[in-house]
């Protein structure tokens, strides 16, 4: 599986998902599904959005479903929200290979490329098999306590172990296809896909990797020795860090999901077996993205 542009079929049912407590985002999502009801579309909201919006807009005569059933029924799925919303969704529809569209109506929205006030006009490219097919790498990630799997998630941005709470460093030691690489003392370490590479990772020094390498960034936030750099692996790579010293750590995945650890735990990950799909609207341009989101045209001031 890689991350190329391909194709996908015209959609008959789509499911609709939202970020939940907001007002203008109940509006669009109305405003879509009354839409692509009259596109001929059979239109699902997804349960725990319409148990949210519904309160603020009337969605009664659209059918509600958990993600199991968008999942086995539903051609892709419209998030609207911002990127934390499609991280939650992609997590929770990568086995099923349920394509993602995105509506951004957060702040930077890495991963959703429809603007609020375009929504309605790209859907005629959606529903006509224009929009560009994109699939992205995801992370699985397994916790080690004595020998046994006590917890296992997947990532679609990044795995994150840090310190938590208290302020005293981390310690661990980074293993790579078995092989020891370092000991480490910092406030935490950060595993990037390459999606995940504008996120957290971007805000602590790390590479931007575009979307179609399937490398593996790993990198050390705020590490004691300056020696201790960004490295990027092969997705093939199986990687596993045992906390070796530590008051309170803590891993997250997407920094949505947070377990607490224990010193003598291990992480351990590698490239997951599912990919999410991303369709992107026709003219998308990864580095004009970047262009807009990290004001990369702008001219210094002053000049």
């Amino acid at each position: 599986m890689n991350s190329s542009f391909g194709s996908y079929r015209s959609p008959k049912t789509i499911a609709l998902v939202g970020k939940y407590h907001s007002l203008e985002i109940a509006e669009s999502l109305r405003r879509l599904a009354e839409y692509l009801h009259e596109r001929g579309v059979s239109v699902f909201i997804e349960r725990e959005t319409a148990e949210h919006i519904g309160r603020q807009v009337d969605l009664s005569r659209w059918v509600t479903c958990g993600f199991n059933d968008i999942g086995a029924h539903a051609d892709l799925a419209i998030v609207i929200g911002g990127d934390g919303t499609m991280l939650n969704a992609a997590r929770r529809l990568s086995r099923y290979r349920v394509p993602l569209v995105g509506v951004n109506q957060g702040r930077l929205g890495f991963m959703t490329d429809i603007g609020r006030d375009d929504m309605l006009t790209c859907m005629d490219d959606l529903l006509d098999g224009r929009f560009a097919a994109e699939n992205r790498m995801l992370l699985d990630a397994d916790v080690i306590r004595e020998g046994k799997e006590i917890a296992s998630n997947l990532a679609l941005n990044d795995v994150v172990v840090d310190k938590g709470a208290i302020g005293r460093m981390i310690e661990f030691e980074l293993f790579i296809d078995g092989e020891f690489i370092y000991n480490l003392r910092s406030d935490g370490l950060i595993v990037s896909t390459p999606t995940g590479s504008t996120a957290y990772s971007l805000s602590s020094g790390g590479p931007i990797l575009h979307p179609t390498l399937t490398g593996i960034a790993l990198v050390p936030l705020c590490p004691h020795a300056l020696t201790n750099r960004p490295i990027i692996v092969n997705d093939q790579a199986d990687i596993e860090f045992r906390i070796t010293h530590a008051d309170d750590p803590r891993v997250h995945f997407d920094g949505q999901v947070t377990l607490d650890l224990q010193p003598g735990d291990s992480v351990r990950l590698r490239r997951s077996a599912y990919t999410i799909c991303f369709l992107h609207p026709p003219g998308y341009s990864y580095f004009a993205m970047l262009r807009q989101k990290l004001h990369w045209s702008e001219r210094p001031k002053g000049n």
